[in-house]
C-alpha cells in the first residue's frame, strides 16, 4: 500500500504521482474527450450536436481499448493509496462507460434533446464527465477520493436533470435534486468524520485494520455507518433514500433518466460494496446499543422496504417514466438481496443482476423515446395500439418488461434466480427474504404488463397511421439489445463467469 512518507518532498510527492499516472490511463483519456467536446462547441456552431454526438460515442468506445490493456496491471495502488486498479473495478468500469455508449446512442434520436440545441454543447461534455466520476467511484479506495468522485457524479447529474429548463417539471426535479443530494452528501461526509476521528485514517483498508486491532465504540461506529449509508443509498435509490427518484425520473430528459437508473445505481452499489465489505466490521458489537443490530441487517430492512414500497406504488401510476422510478426502486431491492448474503454467490449474483439490469432498463428507456417522439407522450393510455403500427418497438418493450419481471428466457431471469439461489443456500434465515422477492415480482408482472396490453389489446383512442416509422439507428439499438437480453438469459456464463473474477478481491473478508 502507498503511504506519504513523513517529511517528504515535493520532488517524492510528484514522482508518485507520476508513477501512479500510468494505471490511470482511461480516466486520463475521458478526461481528455471531455476538454475536447467542449472545443468542439466553441469551433463547430453548425450542426454541431450531430459532431458531439458522434465525437462522444466514438470517444467512449476508444476508452474500452485502455481498460482492456488495465487488466494487466490488476493489483496496484496509487496515488498514495487512495485508488486502486483491480478486476472489480474493471468490471464496473466496462458497465459504467457502457451506460454511457447507450445513453448516447438513446440521446441521438431523442426529439425531446433534439428540438433544444441552444444547450445541447453543454449535453455531451456532461455526460462524460458524469461517467468519469463514476469510474472514479468504483475504484475509490479513499474517504477523500469517494467523496470528490460522488461530488462530480452528483453536480453534472443535477444540471443535467435540469437541462429542459423551459419545462416547469424539469426546473423542479433539479431543484429537488440538489436538496436531497446536498442533504446526503452532508450525512455521508459528517460520517466520515467520525469515521476518521475513531482511527486516524482515510483510507478504507487502514480503516479496518485499526477498528480490528483496536476495538471501537459500536454506538458512534453504527452513527457512523448509517450517515454514510444514507449518502450511497441515496445513489442506489433504496428506501427511504428514494424521495428524488419519481420527480427525477420523470422531469429529466428520458436519455438521462435511463442513466441515472443504470449508472448511478451500478456506481452506487460499487461503492457500497467496497466500503462496507472492507472497511466496516460485518457485525458491530451491540453492546449499550440495539441489541442484534448491524449493517447486514439494516441493509435487510432497506431490501424488503424498497422491493415491497417499489413494487405497490408502481401499480398506480399511468406516467412509464414514473412507473419506471418506482421500478428501479425494487430493483434496488433485489440486488441488494445478493449483498446481504455476504457470500461469493450472493456478490457474483449482485454483479449479474447489474449487467442484466443495463440491458433490459435501458431497453425500455429507448423504446419510450420512440415512443415519445411520435406520440409526444408518456402516458400509458397514449401507448396504445401501438404494438401493431410499431411491430419491432412493441416486440422489444414486451422483452425487456419480461426481464424486469424476472421470467425466462431472459437474463432478468437467470439474474433474479441467482439472487434467490444464493438466500436459500444461505439457510432458512435467509428463506424468507427470498419468498418476499418472490412476491413482489409477482406484484410487479401486473404493472409491467399494463404497458403491452396497451400496445396490442387495446385500440387507439385517436386515428393513427398504419405504420410508424422508428428510423434505423433506434431500430438497430432496440433489436441489438432484446437479442442481448434473451441470448444471455440462455447462454448466461461468460457474464457469470466474468461476474465471478471481479469479486476475488473480497476473499479474505467473505468467504
Amino acid at each position: 500500500m502507498y503511504e506519504l512518507p513523513s517529511g517528504a518532498d515535493i520532488q517524492t510527492i510528484i514522482s508518485t504521482i507520476k508513477t501512479g499516472a500510468q494505471f490511470f490511463l482511461p480516466e486520463i483519456f475521458l478526461s481528455g474527450l471531455f476538454l475536447v467536446l467542449i472545443l468542439l462547441d466553441l469551433a463547430v456552431r453548425p450542426a454541431r450536436h450531430h459532431v458531439l454526438s458522434i465525437t462522444s460515442l466514438v470517444g467512449l468506445l476508444a476508452s474500452f481499448y485502455f481498460i482492456v490493456q488495465q487488466h494487466a496491471m490488476t493489483g496496484e495502488e496509487i496515488f498514495f493509496g487512495m485508488y486502486v486498479v483491480d478486476e472489480f473495478a474493471l468490471f464496473f468500469k466496462y458497465l459504467l462507460v457502457g451506460s454511457a455508449v447507450l445513453t448516447v446512442l438513446l440521446s441521438m434520436p431523442s426529439d425531446e434533446l433534439n428540438s433544444r440545441t441552444s444547450g445541447l454543447g453543454e449535453y455531451y461534455p456532461l455526460l462524460v464527465g458524469m461517467t468519469i466520476g463514476m469510474v472514479m467511484m468504483a475504484s475509490a479506495t479513499d474517504l477523500l477520493m469517494i467523496f470528490l468522485a460522488m461530488e462530480m457524479v452528483s453536480l453534472a447529474a443535477y444540471v443535467l436533470t435540469g437541462y429542459l429548463k423551459r419545462e416547469r417539471r424539469s426546473t423542479e426535479a433539479a431543484l429537488k435534486y440538489l436538496v436531497y443530494g446536498a442533504v446526503s452528501s452532508g450525512l455521508m461526509i459528517y460520517g466520515f468524520s467520525i469515521l476518521y476521528g475513531m482511527t486516524g485514517a482515510t483510507n478504507i483498508a487502514v480503516i479496518s485494520q485499526v477498528l480490528t486491532e483496536r476495538g471501537y465504540d459500536p454506538l458512534l461506529l453504527m452513527v457512523a455507518s448509517l450517515m454514510i449509508l444514507a449518502g450511497i443509498g441515496y445513489k442506489i435509490g433504496a428506501v427511504p433514500f428514494h424521495f428524488w427518484s419519481p420527480d427525477v425520473y420523470e422531469g429529466a430528459p428520458l436519455p438521462v433518466t435511463a442513466f441515472l437508473s443504470v449508472a448511478s445505481k451500478a456506481a452506487g452499489f460499487a461503492l457500497l460494496m467496497r466500503f462496507f465489505y472492507v472497511a466496516v466490521p460485518q457485525t458491530i458489537d451491540p453492546a449499550g446499543f440495539v441489541p442484534g443490530l448491524d449493517w447486514v441487517t439494516i441493509l435487510m430492512i432497506l431490501s424488503v422496504a424498497s422491493m415491497i414500497y417499489g413494487n405497490i406504488v408502481a401499480l398506480w401510476q399511468t406516467n412509464v417514466k414514473r412507473l419506471l422510478a418506482y421500478s428501479s426502486i425494487a430493483h434496488a431491492g433485489y440486488a441488494l438481496l445478493g449483498i446481504i448474503v455476504m457470500d461469493e454467490l450472493g456478490t457474483q449474483a449482485t454483479l449479474f443482476y447489474l449487467v442484466s439490469y443495463l440491458f433490459m432498463n435501458f431497453g425500455a428507456f429507448l423504446v419510450a423515446i420512440l415512443i415519445a417522439n411520435k406520440t409526444g407522450s408518456e402516458n400509458l393510455e397514449d401507448y396504445r395500439g401501438l404494438g401493431r403500427r410499431m411491430p419491432l418497438a412493441g416486440a422489444a418493450m414486451t422483452v425487456f418488461l419480461i426481464s424486469l419481471v424476472g421470467l425466462p428466457p431472459t437474463v432478468g431471469f437467470i439474474g433474479k434466480l441467482m439472487i434467490f439461489s444464493a438466500l436459500l443456500a444461505k439457510g432458512s434465515l435467509f428463506i424468507w427474504l427470498a419468498l418476499i422477492g418472490i412476491l413482489t415480482s409477482v406484484i410487479s408482472l401486473y404493472y409491467y404488463m399494463l404497458i403491452p396490453l396497451n400496445m396490442y389489446l387495446r385500440e387507439a383512442r385517436h386515428p393513427l397511421p398504419d405504420k410508424i416509422p422508428s428510423g434505423f439507428l433506434p431500430q438497430a439499438v432496440t433489436a441489438g439489445l432484446m437479442i442481448l437480453t434473451l441470448y444471455f438469459g440462455i447462454f448466461f456464463t461468460p457474464l457469470s463467469d466474468f461476474a465471478l473474477s471481479a469479486i476475488s478481491i473480497f476473499g479474505n473478508q467473505l468467504f
